[in-house]
């Protein structure tokens, strides 16, 4: 606009007032322009303006996950959006779609809604509309892929902002906005990684009770509805009680010529080479599929004792390769040297895998082996099937390069990882001595990262840990970048750890980072000397993580209180850490000379400090009172009481 039209107010009223039209009209006219340019605006000013839609038809895991994305935006603006169920009529002209339908074609028809992937994710606007669904898949009237739920969490973490730090009312932060509009954008993507309950086994789907609490935190990050259910034991524990009279050919061949179900009924070896091993195994499938239509992984590992028994005819041994890893066996009356039985379990695998693909073509079916104790090591020759997935129990989940551990051969096991990678389409990663199952507060985020990105590189389609007991005040960190990462292990961990400890914390967040970052040379600490509490945590290092607690507490003078309630939890864990550390001192100097004082001064600890302060009701996911209590668990080192032993 010139200086005479600018200036045209002041000639007449006539002219002021035509040029207050203008005026009016172009103001208008502007805000239509912005508004077409940000596209779709789900809320403004506390007016909701686009309804959430969910089909007639969804799933009760869609509709829940609507219902929670209303409470959501209403968190967030103030305003709930209405809820319809069905295709309203007639159609408002914008709306926020939950899973596919229909009217989708009309509303978004440039957007694909062919998912040819498992648990595929699309969320997408136009200006008028927005679509959060994915691959929604249902077997037998039993939901196995949930893919709009998932993408209505990742639509709330990514799109609005919203973040679980921990489980719980103290754990949810949220970003207060006015107007919450997008300009169109579309956003796919599909886990690599599709077994992911296992990483907190005790809250994985479809268990209930146990040790497990934090169910709707996995369910939030999108961990606990996932689409892969990988067995974890042994397939064959009860083949030797229900057959080892009528057909003892199935059975493992030893040295004395016989077939004795050496060392134990429960962990017998089969003769894999057998073709009538294969057929029962198929035989066994098929039951399998009878008492459950959605299973599609069915076992085939080793029974356990992993370095006993197995069989010495002539066909198996065919399968092992000369130049496989050297280790010790033993049979009964003998031991020898023999090579790894990675060569034989991928070639039994890929017979099953087989006769499963045969049997059921159009099925997306498979075998799982275990590479675990003399298997642990990469086949030399053999490689599997793409429908055999190898559970590899590497234990090197929070142990860097530098202290990792190995076969006597000096193979480590992130090598043999790496190796299985090389060969194997489908691997679950299964630490087993984990050091996930902790309560105390050695723990390292950035290790973490880098391990679940290194599993992802080698083709791990799935993560199953044992095990993880739950101590949110003591291991909050790695417990979100773990699940973080698992859900997508390409995006940037070292920004994620940033955000989670800005959006924890506040200002606090360099002085939480500099408490977690002593926890982590504490853990460096732990690897390097191979010591383990009390003398890792000693009055220096409970001195410097209180001081960072407190100045933590100190910077939050104009700050939310949700961040003092955050910094509290913590304390609790750090109180935890120092009781149990006390606790255990006693505990040893009990065992070294027999001083009924110190026994019962740690008695007292674990009654009356420990117990309360775990069972706390202010905050309940703090530590996690069962799997922490004495008596369960394994001792560490010494004979303590019976009844004071602590796996810590």
């Amino acid at each position: 606009m010139n200086k005479e039209h600018v200036l045209c107010l002041k000639k007449t009223p006539f002219a002021g007032f035509l040029c207050f039209c203008f005026f009016a009209v172009l103001l208008s006219f502007t805000a239509a322009l912005e508004t077409r340019s940000q596209g779709l605006v789900l809320v403004d000013g506390g007016e909701s303006l686009a309804p959430i839609v969910v089909s007639d038809d969804a799933t009760s895991s869609t509709r829940r996950a609507a219902s929670e994305l209303g409470e959501y935006i209403e968190m967030i603006s103030g305003v709930k959006p209405e809820m319809i169920e069905g295709r309203p009529e007639p159609v408002p002209p914008s709306a926020i779609w939950v899973g596919y339908q229909p009217a989708v074609d009309e509303l978004l028809p440039d957007i694909d809604l062919e998912f040819e992937h498992p648990e595929e994710i699309v969320i997408a606007a136009n200006t008028n509309h927005i679509l959060i669904a994915g691959r929604d898949k249902v077997v037998a009237g039993v939901q196995q892929e949930y893919g709009t739920a998932n993408a209505v969490y990742s639509f709330l973490q990514d799109y609005l902002d919203v973040r679980w730090i921990w489980p719980g009312e103290t754990g949810v932060d949220i970003i207060k906005q006015d107007r919450i509009a997008f300009s169109p954008f579309e956003y796919r993507y599909h886990p690599q990684i599709r077994s992911r309950g296992g990483i907190f086994n005790y809250s994985r789907l479809g268990r209930g009770g146990g040790y497990g609490r934090s169910q709707e935190w996995l369910r939030l990050q999108r961990i606990r509805l996932d689409s892969l259910r990988v067995p974890a034991g042994h397939a064959f524990a009860d083949w030797w009680n229900r057959f080892h009279e009528t057909n003892p050919e199935y059975f493992a061949l030893q040295p004395d010529g016989t077939r004795s179900g050496y060392p134990s009924p429960r962990t017998a070896k089969i003769c894999k080479s057998h073709p009538d091993v294969w057929e029962q195994w198929m035989v066994e499938v098929e039951k399998q599929l009878e008492a459950d239509p959605t299973q599609t992984v069915f076992d085939a590992s080793a029974n356990d004792s992993w370095a006993s028994g197995y069989c010495v005819c002539e066909d198996c041994r065919a399968w092992d390769h000369i130049e496989g890893e050297l280790r010790r066996f033993d049979w009964e009356g003998m031991a020898q040297q023999y090579v790894a039985m990675s060569d034989r379990q991928v070639n039994f695998a890929n017979q099953l895998a087989r006769k499963l693909k045969e049997r059921y073509p159009d099925q997306d079916y498979y075998v799982r082996i275990a590479a675990y104790g003399h298997s642990r090591p990469a086949p030399v020759e053999a490689i599997p099937e793409s429908n055999v997935i190898v559970s590899s129990v590497a234990n090197f989940l929070l142990r860097p390069y530098s202290a990792d551990r190995g076969s006597p051969q000096g193979t480590l096991h992130r090598e043999q990882f790496e190796g299985w990678g090389e060969v194997a389409p489908n691997i679950v990663w299964r630490p087993n001595k984990a050091r996930a199952r902790a309560s105390k507060p050695l723990v390292s985020p950035r290790q973490t990262i880098r391990d679940v990105r290194f599993v992802a590189e080698n083709n791990a389609i799935g993560i199953m840990i044992d095990m993880v007991w739950e101590h949110w005040a003591t291991r909050a960190p790695f417990y979100y970048v773990l699940a973080q990462m698992t859900w997508n292990p390409w995006q940037d961990g070292e920004a994620m750890l940033d955000d989670y400890y800005r959006r924890g914390f506040g200002d606090a967040s360099e002085y939480i980072r500099s408490y977690w970052g002593l926890m982590e040379q504490k853990w460096e600490e732990s690897l390097e000397r191979n010591i383990d509490s009390p003398e890792l945590f000693d009055a220096d290092f409970f001195d410097r993580a209180y001081g960072y607690l407190d100045s933590a507490k100190n910077a939050l003078e104009n700050e939310p209180e949700i961040y003092s309630e955050r910094i509290n939890f913590l304390r609790m864990g750090l109180d935890y850490t120092r009781l149990v550390t006390e606790a255990r001192e006693m505990m040893v100097k009990f065992n070294d000379t027999g001083d009924v004082e110190a026994e019962n001064r740690a008695r007292e600890i674990w009654v009356e400090e420990i117990k309360p302060l775990a069972t706390s009701d202010e905050y309940p996911y703090a530590i996690n009172w069962g799997p922490a209590r004495p008596g369960h668990g394994h001792r560490t080192s010494g004979r303590y009481p019976s009844d004071l032993h602590q796996k810590w």
